[in-house]
């Protein structure tokens, strides 16, 4: 089965080109456009094998997303998430990783890279879980 991940942007271009690109990698992926539609969606559809989650969003940055989609994860098995972002600055990566981020991703997005870091982090998880 094709392993699910759900890209979060607000940016209708970045979302097509992570899709794209996941999908000629075999993968399952599901594009929302905000940090609220990230936590509805999960709330009722469960939980993907990983999350890509851009930082910079209108209305709820990804820090915020992140920070409520573990206290909705409470007490379940944490969703894996790697963080897109435009700007490599330390204290950005810092906050992401102290947050419970697995990984950093640059945009524009190198397709060999990203998909490279998603499948590495999937496969890591399903070797935690035995």
């Amino acid at each position: 089965m094709a392993d699910w991940i759900i890209v979060v942007d607000d940016d209708i271009s970045n979302l097509k080109m992570a899709g794209h690109i996941l999908s000629k990698a075999n993968m399952r992926v599901t594009a929302l456009k905000s940090g609220q539609a990230l936590l509805d969606y999960v709330k009722e559809n469960g939980g993907p094998d990983l999350i890509l989650l851009d930082i910079k969003m209108p209305e709820m940055d990804g820090f915020e997303t992140l920070k409520k989609l573990r206290e909705q994860e409470a007490g379940k098995e944490e969703t894996p998430v790697i963080f897109l972002t435009a700007d490599e600055n330390a204290e950005s990566v810092s906050t992401g990783l102290s947050l419970g981020a697995m990984d950093f991703v640059t945009k524009p997005f190198v397709p060999e890279l990203l998909t490279t870091r998603v499948k590495h982090i999937v496969e890591l998880m399903r070797l935690k879980k035995g």
